[in-house]
């Protein structure tokens, strides 16, 4: 599996930031030598439904990979409308970073926080082939860029969260320790109540799900 090492972390920054045209002090500083060292940015997954739902379904997924994709285009809306809405299923999207486009994909759905996130997923997902099909980073970014502008976003908001090198490092941390602790080797994964299941058809969740749904 292709992960993304920690001393690839600043080019990644830096070619973010370059992309978009910031100047290059804006994803990064230096601080004083008697400086405490900064905490690291709190890195949250974000989840739909109720948290005391009976079932509860992580699903690890990175938002360049197809087959996520297609998870997306043909299970997920079932799986919301069916389960997440109606109080059967607490669902939680943990992101898996494969290569820079998947993480800055990240950064501008984690950039509407919770009112937008999963709002922004879904378009990541159903244009994945749109947005992501360039070999030049710069129309990448500027393709995340109108995404998360039609999703109400400013340009502003978008600066700085593209250029969040903290942020970034925190991410691929959160990241890394999650595909560890749950020993993940693709996408998607599904973990449900505990289990690990590979990607499936819509008919294989439900089953899964209604055989542990109370009677």
């Amino acid at each position: 599996m292709l992960t993304i090492n920690r001393r690839a972390l600043v080019a990644l920054a830096a070619a973010l930031a370059a992309a978009q045209g910031l100047p290059a002090g804006a994803q990064e500083t230096t601080p004083a030598p008697d400086a405490p060292a900064a905490a690291a940015p709190e890195v949250k997954d974000f989840s739909l439904g109720d948290p005391n739902a009976p079932v509860k379904i992580t699903e690890y997924a990175s938002f360049t990979c197809p087959h996520c994709a297609h998870f997306h285009e043909t299970v997920f809306g079932q799986l919301k409308t069916n389960y997440i809405d109606t109080g059967k299923v607490y669902f939680t999207l943990k992101e898996v970073y494969f290569d820079r486009y998947g993480l800055w994909a990240a950064l501008v759905a984690r950039c509407g926080g919770d009112l937008r996130y999963f709002g922004i997923q879904d378009i990541l997902f159903s244009t994945q082939k749109e947005w992501a099909a360039s070999e030049d980073p710069n129309v990448v970014v500027q393709n995340l860029r109108k995404i998360g502008l039609s999703a109400g976003l400013t340009n502003e908001a978008l600066d700085a969260c593209m250029a969040d090198a903290p942020m970034v490092e925190a991410m691929v941390a959160h990241f890394e320790a999650g595909m560890k602790a749950d020993k993940i080797e693709g996408t998607p994964t599904l973990i449900i109540d505990g289990e690990k299941h590979p990607n499936m058809s819509y008919e294989d969740l439900k089953a899964i799900i209604d055989a542990k749904l109370p009677g």
